[in-house]
């Protein structure tokens, strides 16, 4: 009735509610570690090391020793290493530490003092608006 298994149960049930995801920890790619190829995945990752190869996170954030030789994709991208390829996030911030050389692809974009930027800087493009069309006037029979 009253078992530790119910209170460790009930515990759980408290803390994540019901059809929410519980919160997933950022992974750490070190300073020591090179990796050569491609890394993808759905969480936060936080870059120290090099990646030679194409990034794809929901979320990168790349330390002063992070150096990435490929493109990026990501919902959310803060540099402070060196970036030669291209990024393409919603959100993108060149810290002053930063170094990029490659286009950027972002909805916002800002970019401290001292942060090096080489390349394009492109607005994702929203989809025109589909105006309507007047309907065209009905031919008369004479």
């Amino acid at each position: 009735m009253f078992s530790k298994a119910n209170k460790a149960d009930k515990a759980q049930e408290l803390s994540a509610p019901s059809g929410a995801k519980a919160p997933k920890a950022a992974s750490l790619i070190g300073q020591d570690l090179v990796i050569e190829g491609s890394v993808s995945g759905e969480g936060e990752l936080h870059l120290d090391g090099v990646i030679r190869g194409d990034l794809r996170v929901e979320r990168l954030t790349l330390g002063e020793t992070g150096h990435v030789e490929g493109s990026i994709q990501a919902e959310s991208v803060d540099v402070r290493g060196r970036v030669i390829g291209s990024i393409t996030a919603k959100q993108v911030r060149l810290h002053g530490a930063a170094h990029v050389d490659g286009d950027i692809t972002h909805e916002q974009l800002s970019v401290e003092t001292g942060a090096f930027f080489q390349g394009r800087s492109l607005k994702f493009q929203r989809p025109a608006p589909v105006a309507l069309a007047a309907p065209e006037p009905e031919a008369q029979s004479a």
